[in-house]
């Protein structure tokens, strides 16, 4: 322990004097949509609370910059990424108000689901899968999303320090190539699309064109599967708690996760990688079991996700090392 803390507050002999490099990718997303708040700004019903939430951002990533400047060690470091990593869940429903203004597309999604499959698998998966330890599992995956986010990158920095940047730039830069994506294709996913349209036009094969609907309306159905369980609720809760009708196409759960998977062959973690691997299969199937997604868009994200990592990982090789350079 004395020397993990010794190691965090130890002060380094060159700190960088500039923003990081997933910083920098923070203030490119948070221009683009401020540009485009402006150039929207009379359809946007709170366009002055998202003027002002960017402001206090670049506030706080300019105070957690001097915090740095002034303790430069691994400790301050981590906490610039933690923060920007927890601004990711004030990011997230912006995708909804800068969205929202354009026509929905789910019925677009679901009747390709339809030709695709000849059903949707949303809506009958549930019920060829009941039992309870199916749903369980499923919904513990799902649950594990973040944990597992967590896991990777303190693995980065706890262990291979050297490429921690490196590894927090491909995810954060990933979230938010996600969000643009969610900006400009606005889809809701079964929970929303389901519960607007109803479930016996849906099982019809009816899929209408809602329109600007989801501007009015947030209700989605509760997630299928053993109500009572312990990972059912905690799906429930964080669904209650910060969930809007967006973000379905691609699955970010999805990609996210399997560029985890990626970061943990790029560091030769073979052992991280298949304790990762099961839970990134449950995930993968639990996002069309509790309705969060169409197949389509669990099967966007495995693509999206390889593609988006391997990008990165080229932009990133000119990201210098974070070696031991402290005093």
């Amino acid at each position: 322990m004395k020397k993990l803390l010794k190691e965090l507050f130890m002060i380094e002999k060159k700190p960088r004097k500039g923003l990081m490099t997933f910083e920098w990718v923070v203030m490119a997303y948070l221009i683009l949509t401020l540009l485009y708040i402006l150039f929207m700004y009379t359809k946007l019903p709170h366009a002055d609370e998202m003027i002002w939430g960017r402001i206090s951002i670049v506030a706080i990533t300019a105070a957690l910059w001097l915090v740095y400047r002034i303790i430069p060690c691994r400790f301050t470091v981590v906490v610039r990424v933690i923060t920007q990593m927890g601004l990711l869940g004030w990011w997230y429903p912006d995708t909804y108000e800068l969205n929202r203004i354009l026509p929905n597309l789910d019925h677009v999604f679901a009747s390709l689901e339809q030709q695709l499959f000849g059903c949707q698998p949303a809506l009958i998966f549930h019920e060829k899968m009941p039992s309870v330890i199916v749903s369980e599992l499923l919904d513990l995956g799902y649950a594990s999303y973040y944990p597992l986010i967590a896991l990777v990158l303190f693995y980065f920095f706890f262990f291979k320090y050297a490429d921690f940047e490196r590894a927090v730039f491909i995810t954060i830069s990933a979230f938010f190539i996600y969000y643009i994506i969610y900006i400009l294709v606005p889809v809701t996913g079964p929970t929303f699309y389901y519960k607007a349209v109803g479930i016996k036009n849906i099982a019809a094969g009816v899929f209408p064109n809602l329109h600007d609907y989801f501007n009015f309306h947030r209700d989605c159905l509760p997630s299928p599967g053993y109500t009572d369980g312990v990972f059912y609720h905690l799906v429930e809760d964080a669904k209650a708690a910060g969930e809007r009708p967006t973000a379905a196409f691609p699955s970010s759960h999805v990609g996210i996760t399997i560029i985890l998977l990626w970061l943990t062959l790029y560091a030769r973690n073979y052992r991280l990688f298949w304790v990762l691997l099961p839970f990134f299969i449950l995930l993968t199937i639990s996002t069309v079991y509790i309705q969060a997604h169409y197949l389509v868009d669990a099967i966007a994200g495995l693509i999206s996700g390889t593609v988006i990592y391997l990008v990165l990982f080229l932009v990133s090789r000119n990201i210098p090392h974070r070696k031991d350079k402290r005093k």
